[in-house]
């Protein structure tokens, strides 16, 4: 559905690039903001809940993300994406909640992308069971990477991201990254061979 929300100074805010909203909402345009967040939240929300046990420490850890972006963005200065930026954001406050916790386990895989896939029209109801088996089977898996390989693989793989972003987001180098994301992908073909 398009937001008409008219943006101060014109336009429609959901027409404006990441980067007219983060100037916006660094000077403290709400809309703007709202915008950002509604466009990069579902994505954002995938990772946390990949990387962290419970559904209220992965909404704990998202609130502290976006009010830490909110309060960033006057001094964001565009040298990453926007989008980068805030999976930056989102993996400190994770790596906040895990010093917390005990157990540094993943929650489940509840992609909305791979059950539209597994569960649309036409879909063979057998097809849907293996795809729901396939599904925890990874989530399992991904249970058994180190947070570092983990956290690469689902940037990656999941949200898309480049080498140098999942770089800039893990404070590490591409070929670092390359390194973790051939060791994950090898440790879950291991892990995964029954579904080949």
């Amino acid at each position: 559905m398009r937001d008409e929300r008219p943006a101060p100074g014109g336009g429609v805010v959901d027409e404006l690039d990441d980067d007219v909203l983060a100037r916006r909402a660094g000077l403290g345009d709400r809309l703007a903001f709202t915008e950002l967040v509604d466009r990069h939240g579902p994505a954002l929300h995938r990772y946390a809940s990949r990387m962290l046990d419970d559904p209220s420490e992965t909404a704990d850890c998202l609130q502290d993300a976006m009010a830490d972006a909110w309060r960033g963005l006057s001094g964001f200065g565009g040298r990453s994406s926007v989008r980068t930026w805030m999976f930056t954001l989102v993996t400190h406050a994770v790596r906040r909640h895990q010093s917390r916790q005990l157990k540094r386990t993943a929650a489940p895989v509840d992609d909305e992308v791979l059950a539209r896939r597994a569960t649309g029209p036409g879909q063979d109801p057998a097809r849907v069971v293996e795809m729901q088996g396939f599904v925890e089977a990874l989530d399992a898996a991904l249970r058994q990477l180190p947070e570092g390989q983990r956290s690469a693989w689902i940037l990656k793989e999941v949200e898309g991201l480049s080498y140098a972003e999942v770089a800039e987001v893990g404070r590490t180098t591409p070929d670092v990254v390359r390194g973790r994301l051939s060791r994950a992908r090898a440790t879950l073909t291991t892990l995964l061979e029954d579904w080949r």
